[in-house]
């Protein structure tokens, strides 16, 4: 399929990106001033040092998992196959022309700006993408991973550069400096990554201090529609925040993997100073309705001391990102703060 790069982003278009990026960083909890349109060059391949008349023209090279990389500089064009890489854009100040959605006819994201997704068109489901729907949208870069899309990956190529990731969940952060250097934000980046910090320190304190955070185990509990209840481990994007923040965590939960998937009958394994808990599809055939209303889970110590706080499934599962993270820090300071001075 013959394709021709897009040269140069708009002024307008860099100064409206550069707003949204500022509400973003706004939104994590700390105000910068943002740099200039155009993001500069990230670390670890990626090159766009091209000056005068050919350098907005100029292609840079990124090294991923599937091998180098040409992409053009400033892509405004951007199809993206999962939802890290949606957070990632959307909090560099991309608005997406295409993205995979959870499952047919579901929205784009329902914890992003909806401005800031109202014209991305769905290209299929994750992990299932519709390729004429990504080739006539004309894309000039896709982000996606290797574990959802890797099959995929050299009809995609045909159509656009394409930057893949190995996975996603744990590795968000890591994802998220490759999003940056394949949408040439990297300045940007680096003050989303500052305020995110700053953010998660302000949170400790809010909740008592290092110390405070570190006694206080904390549980995450997801009640799955058609599977056992799963405890989520370190190697996930709950982990990876609760690991920021310092928080304790019982001693089954505090280990590498994904999650412990538990029978009702061992929901006595969740036990915690506090858990947070979501609900993937119909509470009752996931059978949260059964365990919140038995007695193992009322002898649950965060129970006991009211100390359980019902979460957003979409933001807190899917919500792999920046944006998705920062919204995350401020429910846990609203509710650990609360606990804490309770």
């Amino acid at each position: 399929m013959a394709f021709r790069f897009r040269s140069s982003r708009r002024p307008g278009a860099c100064r409206r990106a550069a707003r949204r990026t500022a509400a973003t960083v706004a939104a994590l909890g700390l105000g910068l001033g943002l740099a200039a349109c155009g993001g500069g060059t990230g670390a670890g391949g990626g090159k766009s040092g091209a000056t005068g008349a050919g350098a907005h023209n100029a292609t840079r090279t990124l090294h991923t998992v599937m091998g180098d990389v040409a992409v053009p500089p400033h892509p405004d064009r951007v199809v993206v196959l999962d939802t890290d890489a949606l957070d990632s854009a959307v909090t560099l100040g991309v608005r997406p022309v295409g993205a995979t959605t959870v499952a047919a006819g579901a929205p784009v994201s329902t914890y992003l700006p909806k401005d800031e997704t109202a014209r991305t068109r769905p290209v299929g489901v994750i992990g299932s993408p519709d390729l004429e729907r990504v080739a006539a949208l004309k894309p000039d870069l896709i982000l996606g991973s290797r574990a959802r899309d890797g099959k995929s990956y050299a009809q995609l190529s045909a159509i656009a550069p394409t930057v893949f990731t190995d996975t996603t969940g744990p590795t968000w952060r890591q994802n998220f400096t490759l999003h940056a250097r394949a949408l040439d934000r990297t300045g940007r980046a680096a003050q989303v990554e500052k305020a995110y910090t700053t953010r998660v320190r302000q949170v400790v304190t809010s909740i008592g201090g290092a110390a405070e955070a570190a006694r206080t185990k904390v549980a995450f509990v997801r009640f799955v529609e058609g599977a056992d209840t799963r405890l989520y481990l370190n190697d996930t994007f709950v982990g990876s925040i609760f690991h920021d923040l310092g928080l304790g965590r019982p001693a089954d939960q505090d280990r590498n993997g994904f999650s412990l998937d538990v029978s009702p009958e061992r929901i006595d394994r969740a036990d915690a100073d506090v858990i947070f808990h979501s609900t993937y599809g119909d509470p009752a055939k996931a059978r949260e309705t059964g365990i919140v209303g038995g007695p193992l889970w009322h002898g649950l110590k965060a129970v006991r001391h009211k100390r359980v706080f019902a979460v957003d499934d979409n933001l807190w599962m899917l919500g792999i990102g920046y944006t998705g993270a920062g919204r995350v820090l401020r429910q846990i300071g609203t509710d650990l703060g609360a606990g804490a001075a309770s």
